[in-house]
């Protein structure tokens, strides 16, 4: 079972990476303005936001199997709009409508992490979650690697070079739904509700107002809630950013390659590092991660150290996005998990749309420095959350002493 998620997964990273390494470049063409950068990842998060909640809705009522194999026939859909948008229309329209559905589709396929951690007891959660992330080193390898090649195979069948990588990333997603559908089974949410049965019966199915009254869920959600802003916020505009200096593909490919490495390549270390010292500490160490690389990115021209302040800032986004999910994950019985997690997935992808969408505003307005110092300014708002929080458990414990 955790074998057929992580593959799942890791096809859906690398279909995702491809897409995004040259979507704020097209929607700056397409749209004929530099601010039109941000549109397409802005309606992606849109997307996700808007299909986050009814997927987890589903997800307790027909199972995690439905949900995730619906979310990989709609990226699969959307990457396919995509490619005729770019190769047969040159529609921007078209374009950022592609974004959405795969948008849609990735809010219900980021939930896979949740499922993954159900079939667990509390003491390997953390781990489950970041197997699934780390899935995504994956994409954050080939996907990068695949786009030049896939311009080249996207010639041959008559194919505008940039559809490329969304005429793989729809081979991909169609991979990813027949593996889901094929080889998940049993159904993971019913395995979820026989290690929960104990505490299913004592908490009971509770509404999201008091859910999201403890102190655990808040904070976990706001955890991934910023730690997905800032990097929005810095990755969407790199490209663009790294265009502007005469920064070919190639060159724009390596960075990004370096960004999701530091995304997915230690997710492994992070679980470990979660279930040891405690998620609220990684979550801190995660805010002082994003805040560093929101200071070398503005004073980073060369390729080499625009990597290291893009492999940062992925590396702080999978501190605060593992850690996060962990605390959300440990606050519920399975038969809230769907709703609940469903839910801080939309505020996650609100946040994350407001990111991308700001992002090429303050760009086109201020530039590169604008758009760090702002990073910068929220990561050290989230260092400050978690820090206070650490004195919040400590007092608790001398009280319990």
């Amino acid at each position: 079972m955790m074998a057929c998620l992580f593959a799942s997964q890791s096809l859906f990273s690398a279909a995702t990476i491809m897409c995004f390494t040259l979507m704020p470049i097209l929607a700056a063409r397409l749209g004929e303005r530099d601010s039109a950068a941000g549109v397409p990842p802005t309606l992606m998060m849109l997307g996700r936001a808007v299909s986050a909640y009814p997927a987890g809705w589903l997800m307790d009522r027909l199972g995690r199997r439905p949900g995730l194999s619906l979310g990989y026939l709609l990226t699969s859909f959307g990457a396919a709009l995509s490619v005729w948008s770019v190769s047969d229309w040159g529609s921007f329209v078209g374009f950022s409508s592609g974004a959405l559905l795969m948008g849609m589709g990735r809010g219900m396929i980021e939930q896979a992490r949740f499922v993954a951690a159900e079939i667990y007891d509390v003491d390997r959660r953390p781990q489950a979650i970041g197997a699934i992330v780390l899935a995504g080193t994956v994409g954050a390898v080939g996907g990068p690697l695949l786009v030049e090649p896939s311009g080249s195979l996207a010639g041959r069948f008559a194919m505008h070079p940039d559809a490329g990588p969304y005429f793989l990333a729809a081979l991909f997603a169609g991979l990813a739904f027949l593996l889901t559908e094929l080889l998940l089974r049993p159904d993971p949410g019913t395995l979820g509700k026989s290690l929960d049965a104990p505490r299913d019966k004592e908490v009971g199915g509770r509404p999201l107002r008091e859910i999201f009254s403890g102190r655990e869920p808040r904070f976990g959600v706001a955890a991934m809630v910023i730690g997905q802003f800032v990097m929005m916020l810095l990755m969407v505009i790199t490209p663009l950013h790294m265009s502007h200096h005469a920064h070919g593909t190639g060159s724009i490919s390596w960075v990004i390659m370096a960004h999701t490495l530091g995304m997915y390549g230690l997710s492994s270390l992070t679980g470990r590092l979660s279930a040891r010292v405690g998620p609220v500490r990684v979550v801190r160490f995660g805010a002082g991660v994003l805040a560093v690389s929101a200071i070398l990115t503005p004073v980073s021209h060369g390729v080499a150290l625009l990597a290291l302040a893009l492999f940062l800032l992925g590396w702080g986004w999978n501190l605060c996005f593992i850690a996060g999910s962990t605390i959300l994950s440990d606050a519920l019985a399975s038969n809230e998990r769907g709703r609940a997690q469903g839910a801080g997935e939309t505020v996650i992808a609100v946040a994350a749309g407001v990111g991308s969408l700001g992002t090429g505003v303050v760009f086109a307005e201020a530039g590169i420095l604008a758009v760090s110092v702002l990073g910068l300014v929220v990561s050290a708002g989230l260092l400050g959350g978690a820090w206070r929080r650490k004195e919040h458990l400590q007092a608790v414990r001398s009280a319990g002493d």
